[in-house]
């Protein structure tokens, strides 16, 4: 009895298996599933804002062609995305916009870099925000496009002229949201900090300013979009080359699918400015869902 003992194998007892519980199983599913659901909601999210579009698009096909408006004052959406195509194709189109684009990024990038930081600076002490802000208020209400004749009057009707109304039109938008910014920073963050012992410059650098960067970048989304339409109202008068100059003189020449071709651009570009000032924004504001 003790040789058929002997001979038997060996109980081996089975091992705990705390290497692999069962939710780590099945982590992969999750997180699959987890994707699978926010490309469904990404194409939701896509389909429900493209359903407006859509149906204007269709509305601008329909109505010339169904006789409610004018073909000739308004042609079909079809016939101005030929007419756009083909000025993109012989370049006609490309160098309209880049000429365009040249000039507002010249007088949004001098009033960026002259104007958020000196609102920063302002902001920080409440006592010369409290002087100035007010004096910012008038200029920020006063309309570029009114004081365009004076550009024109001082600087000439030459690139000098409309560089520096974007320039003006740029600069109070992203002065008056760098000084709110700052102002409107959360004091107990501030208090926080200082318990900590942290400096005055490294206060402003790692809380103050990570903390103002949404209302700054509400102000330079603002401030894009005031440098295209201000530029372009420029350029109607005495430019040779830029959107605005296209549209006039497309409309001068009656060729109105090239003048909404035009305006499909501005458009564009204006859609694409934002796109890209967004991506930004939530780079550099991703702490903020950590």
């Amino acid at each position: 009895m003790s040789s058929t003992l002997a001979s038997r194998p060996p109980v081996v007892a089975d091992e705990p298996a705390f290497a692999d519980p069962p939710t780590l199983g099945r982590r992969s599913v999750f997180q699959s599933a987890a994707g699978g659901r926010s490309v469904r909601h990404a194409l939701a999210v896509a389909g429900r804002a493209s359903v407006a579009i859509v149906a204007f698009l269709a509305l601008w096909e329909v109505a010339p062609r169904a006789g409610w408006v004018d073909p000739v004052f308004l042609p079909p959406f079809s016939t101005v995305a030929r007419t756009f195509a083909e000025l993109v194709a012989d370049g006609t189109l490309v160098t309209h916009t880049t000429t365009s684009l040249a000039r507002a990024g010249a007088g949004f990038a001098i009033a960026l870099v002259i104007a958020v930081p000196l609102g920063l600076v302002i902001g920080s002490s409440s006592r010369v925000s409290s002087y100035l802000t007010p004096f910012f208020e008038i200029f920020r209400n006063t309309a570029a496009l009114a004081l365009l004749p004076v550009f024109i009057l001082l600087l000439g009707i030459g690139e000098t002229s409309k560089v520096a109304i974007v320039v003006y039109a740029c600069f109070f938008p992203l002065l008056l949201s760098a000084i709110l910014g700052v102002r409107t920073v959360d004091p107990l963050l501030v208090k926080s900090a200082r318990s900590l012992g942290i400096g005055r410059v490294a206060l402003f650098a790692k809380v103050v300013l990570p903390s103002a960067v949404p209302t700054v970048f509400t102000g330079i989304r603002m401030a894009a979009t005031s440098s295209v339409l201000v530029l372009l109202a420029a350029e109607m008068v005495g430019a040779k080359a830029g959107l605005g100059y296209f549209i006039t003189y497309t409309q001068f020449n009656f060729q109105i699918p090239e003048m909404y071709a035009g305006i499909v651009a501005i458009a564009l570009v204006g859609l694409a400015v934002n796109a890209v000032l967004v991506s930004v924004e939530r780079r550099l504001s991703r702490w903020r869902a950590a």
